[in-house]
């Protein structure tokens, strides 16, 4: 009995330490915040989770993870339990965790106010564009260089403060649109296992038609 249970312990650590791929998707948690403009990447990796059977139910890293296999690829999906600002805390324990390269292997998913409402932007590295999320990503990894699938929530108005902008709910008219937007940004993200950056960027950086 000992040896069965170490036995199945070793096997259970071994299959961990298959992770290649890490992708996260932003948000805070709490009921309070679901479908909020923030929790965009929330959306996303469910949407994600959903197609490829995987489970995000583990609480790991001061995250919700979990471990499933996307096109051939064994991957960890993530949704950072730290409240957005502090999102790099969690996904630092978890590169370092798999020994993950975050410039070869990880992929973020996140709203991003500059975008209309529904529409994609992936990029291969860059700054935080604002995005306190992502600031703090690059603050704990060290590094800009890691590939990113923006989800376009609106400009915020002219007389909206920030916060109460990107914590708001969607109005009812733009939920189609952003219920399409979160299965596309989930299939750019299991597109970029295994095709390279500009071939997605190409597929997925277009404009909405009016």
């Amino acid at each position: 009995m000992p040896f069965g249970w170490m036995k199945n312990i070793l096997g259970r650590k071994k299959e961990e330490e298959t992770v290649m791929y890490i992708i996260a998707g932003l948000g805070n948690p709490g009921r309070k915040y679901a479908q909020t403009r923030h929790n965009a990447g929330y959306e996303a990796i469910d949407r994600l989770a959903d197609k490829y059977g995987i489970r995000i139910e583990t609480e790991k890293f001061r995250a919700l993870t979990g471990t499933g296999v996307i096109q051939g690829q064994k991957v960890l999906l993530m949704k950072p339990l730290t409240y957005m600002n502090a999102s790099g805390e969690s996904i630092r324990a978890a590169c370092d965790f798999y020994k993950i390269n975050p410039e070869e292997a990880f992929t973020v998913l996140y709203d991003d106010i500059s975008l209309p409402p529904g529409q994609l932007r992936v990029r291969a590295k860059g700054s935080a564009g604002g995005h306190n999320g992502i600031k703090n990503i690059i603050q704990h990894l060290g590094t800009q260089v890691f590939t990113r699938v923006k989800i376009g929530v609106g400009e915020k108005p002219q007389e909206y403060d920030l916060v109460d902008y990107v914590l708001g709910h969607f109005p009812e008219e733009e939920w189609p649109a952003m219920t399409e937007a979160f299965s596309r940004a989930a299939d750019a993200a299991a597109m970029l296992l295994t095709e390279d950056v500009q071939t997605v960027m190409n597929e997925y950086n277009t404009h909405l038609s009016k």
